[in-house]
């Protein structure tokens, strides 16, 4: 493909979010009510991705703290590799199966706590 091609793609693709998000707005109003609940109940929310899922659970959680008035221990991201991989590709630590559970338990999470995981393919091992 020439570069008008593979921005045409691009930009196709990027359209097809908004129509996605659309169909599960139902799933995700009820998430929304979750966290509200962890909050009201003195529980924090925790992202856990990996590679470019875990980068936007980083971003989001920090943009929470301004945007909504939320403190920075309230809501928590971790992400496969560690703080490193928030800018550099740590390879194969999105494929281990134990690795996501040791991060949490740095933090204690708990009953009170909610964890969200953030996986495009929906089985990221790091994730699950």
């Amino acid at each position: 493909m020439v570069i008008s091609e593979i921005l045409s793609n691009i930009n196709k693709e990027d359209k097809k979010v908004p129509e996605a998000v659309e169909k599960v707005l139902p799933q995700i109003e009820l998430l929304v009510k979750k966290v509200i609940e962890t909050f009201n109940n003195f529980g924090r929310m925790f992202y856990i991705g990996a590679g470019s899922s875990g980068r936007l659970g980083v971003i989001d959680a920090s943009e929470c703290v301004n945007t909504f008035g939320i403190s920075s221990e309230k809501i928590i991201a971790t992400i496969a590799g560690g703080d490193n991989a928030i800018r550099k590709t740590i390879r194969g630590a999105e494929d281990n199966t134990t690795q996501g559970y040791l991060d949490l338990l740095t933090h204690k999470v708990s009953n009170n706590d909610i964890v969200i995981g953030i996986a495009a393919s929906g089985q990221t091992p790091y994730v699950v």
